[in-house]
């Protein structure tokens, strides 16, 4: 690619990962006459999935310290938040997830402001659904309401997607009015009645979600949530000191055995100085990355198929309020949690019956009236149905990982094709990068793939 006097960056998806690398891009001196475009269909740029839905009783899972936009200004999301309505009885340990759609949105929307000494901004509030590659070695981007955005770089921002189907061969169900595929999607939640029967299909943050929301709804009838491994989310204790970071031991090591029986050491150890596992787990969080990547293909499959469920319940934590209120409509019998496999859903009539158990048995048939998928998104790009997605694989463009967690990239998150050889003109960050980091969701570690990604466009387009 020939960097040009004014470079055009397209960035795709205006959710968190998304604005807080258009907030990077501004900064860089050297696109002070760039053009950057960002593409997001929602109505207001900045919160996206996660934080858009309309629900103060959804909380936000990570106290306000740690989620600031800026990694060179942790506290900056804390600060805004002390000058909010939210905050007038006291800054909340755990602020509502739409408190910070609003903060994204609000710093969006100051970039998008035109100034002599930073790099244009668009927002295009609508879907790419193309990017071919031009002979000139730029991209064409295709969007859907037939702007056509001839960029240097495009950079894929997607955030998740929603999860694949539960159940099959016979995907009837899908189309059943009482299966709710996509339990973020606006007002779906809300079609449920307060005396309908209401099935979970998993057991995660979202569930509790969804449960809480049912219930702030005025929702009456008992709700059964079918889980494989069958456990909450851990809860989020007291602020404690951190646990000194024991990776220099676990540098060598190439096997999840190995790793697991360091941090059990240290989790003894801990515990006989009076400190909960929590501060241990924590440590291990700036180096995740290179853990992972330092173990096998083989070994990487091992901790998928046996530690990724014990995993999530211990690292994605629910604030202490929401395992409260969990707990009270467990114990009033509102809330059945059921461990086993969702293996069929057959549509009969009003009603959806949902087999679990064994693949090959008779299980058990539950019944109900919805049935909620609060599975984990789609990660598997072979798969994903997204029309920009299906082109660039359709072009050998873009090369799913062989475990199904997200895109292969360079270091840098440019993107791999099918063919192995790494693209000079599309890139991508969040957790569409999985398989270099295994977590790539969490503000602190998407805002500083946006920094570096940001440092690293710059030097690309920078006229020589």
């Amino acid at each position: 690619m020939t960097p040009s006097a004014r470079p055009v960056i397209t960035v795709v998806g205006g959710g968190f990962a998304g604005t807080a690398l258009v907030l990077q891009l501004r900064q860089q001196p050297a696109l002070r006459n760039a053009e950057i475009h960002l593409i997001e269909p929602r109505e207001a740029p900045g919160p996206g999935l996660a934080y858009s839905a309309r629900r103060p009783e959804y909380l936000l899972n990570v106290r306000p310290g740690a989620l600031s936009l800026y990694p060179d200004a942790p506290s900056h999301f804390a600060d805004w938040l002390k000058n909010q309505p939210e905050s007038v009885d006291g800054v909340p340990d755990f602020a509502p997830r739409t408190t910070f759609g609003r903060y994204l949105h609000e710093e969006l929307s100051a970039a998008l402001a035109p100034t002599a000494a930073a790099p244009r901004i668009l927002w295009h509030n609508t879907r790419a659904v193309a990017a071919p590659l031009l002979p000139s070695g730029q991209r064409k981007v295709l969007l859907a309401d037939g702007t056509e955005l001839r960029s240097d770089i495009v950079v894929l921002a997607l955030g998740n997607f929603p999860p694949p189907p539960p159940a099959g061969p016979d995907h009837r169900y899908l189309h059943h009015p009482g299966y709710h595929a996509d339990p973020w999607a606006t007002g779906n939640i809300r079609r449920i009645g307060p005396d309908d029967s209401v099935l979970l299909i998993g057991s995660g943050l979202t569930a509790v979600d969804v449960l809480l929301a049912l219930h702030h709804d005025g929702h009456r009838a008992s709700a059964t949530v079918v889980a494989r491994h069958g456990r909450w989310p851990s809860a989020h204790g007291p602020v404690a000191a951190p646990y000194p970071n024991f990776y220099p031991e676990l540098a060598a090591e190439t096997t999840v055995a190995g790793v697991l029986a360091i941090f059990k050491r240290h989790l003894r150890a801990a515990a006989a100085q009076g400190i909960g596992w929590q501060p241990v787990l924590d440590s291990l969080r700036p180096n995740l990355g290179r853990i992972w990547a330092a173990w096998p293909l083989a070994e990487q499959q091992r901790f998928l198929r046996h530690l990724a469920g014990l995993w999530a319940v211990a690292r994605h934590r629910s604030p202490p309020q929401n395992t409260a209120a969990l707990a009270r409509l467990t114990a009033t019998g509102l809330v059945q949690l059921r461990v086993g496999t969702v293996r069929e859903i057959v549509p009969e009539g009003p009603l959806l019956r949902v087999r679990i158990g064994p693949r090959n048995g008779a299980g058990e048939w539950l019944t109900a009236q919805h049935v909620v998928c609060c599975a984990g998104p789609l990660l598997d790009y072979g798969r994903i149905a997204d029309p920009l997605v299906m082109s660039l694989r359709d072009k050998d463009h873009l090369a799913a990982d062989p475990l199904g967690l997200g895109l292969l990239t360079d270091e840098h998150g440019a993107l791999r094709g099918a063919d192995g050889r790494v693209s000079a003109t599309l890139f991508t960050l969040g957790p569409s990068r999985r398989p270099a980091y295994f977590e790539s969701t969490a503000v602190p570690e998407l805002r500083q793939q946006a920094a570096e990604l940001a440092r690293e466009l710059a030097q690309r387009v920078k006229p020589k």
